[in-house]
């Protein structure tokens, strides 16, 4: 079992991104040559054009990245160093070492998590998104009605949060990362703590049964 504990959400993610190598593409032609824009008296001028030619190649990826600028925000369809830029601005609760298309599906549904931010819900599919398991999610709070006035109130006087992940492998989970998710999602004024337990097999669950 891995346990951990409430604090200041730790920065993590950090180096984890795709170095940017974008640049030149040699064999990339430009969709405006700008020897096409020279005024007439250059067109027979060979220096004039080979010198032009030369920012060509430059530009080249500058006019193909706007004519396809939507699909850079497009989070199916965005290069992946792109990707890393976007997970940042949407703030995704990821790391960066995440499979591609995990990380493409966060984005997509980032605005939706942060719509029910600092919720039972959102803080469960926090913890899904990131670690491929729905926890379980233990409060202190609680609704209630009654019929007749001065009832007892539901839940417990202490805030409390807890949060068990259950997995084959307690091992392969990064406590700290959990920390961090659940730093970021839970409602704020909560404290809490997370821990790591191995899931039951299926004979696990057969010999309950028999029991």
């Amino acid at each position: 079992m891995v346990k951990g504990s409430g604090g200041p959400p730790a920065a993590y993610g950090a180096g984890h991104e795709p170095a940017s190598r974008r640049g030149t593409v040699g064999s990339l032609a430009s969709a405006h040559p700008l020897g096409e824009q020279l005024p007439a008296v250059f067109a027979d001028d060979d220096f004039a054009l080979r010198f032009v030619s030369g920012l060509d190649v430059v530009l080249a990826p500058v006019f193909t990245v706007l004519d396809c600028l939507e699909a850079y925000f497009t989070p199916a369809l965005a290069p992946e160093d792109f990707l890393g830029w976007l997970t940042d601005w949407v703030g995704t609760e990821l790391d960066g070492t995440e499979p591609l298309p995990l990380r493409r599906h966060a984005v997509a549904s980032a605005v939706a998590l942060h719509r029910v931010r600092g919720t039972r819900r959102g803080l469960s599919a926090a913890v899904e998104l990131a670690f491929g398991v729905r926890p379980e999610i233990t409060e202190s709070g609680g609704a209630t009605w009654s019929a007749r006035p001065l009832g007892a109130f539901p839940g417990t006087p202490r805030p409390a949060l807890h949060i068990a992940l259950r997995v084959r492998d307690p091992a392969s989970v990064d406590a700290h990362r959990l920390n961090a998710v659940v730093a970021a999602a839970r409602p704020a004024h909560l404290p809490f703590t997370a821990e790591v337990t191995t899931a039951p097999s299926l004979k696990d669950h057969e010999n309950a049964r028999e029991a």
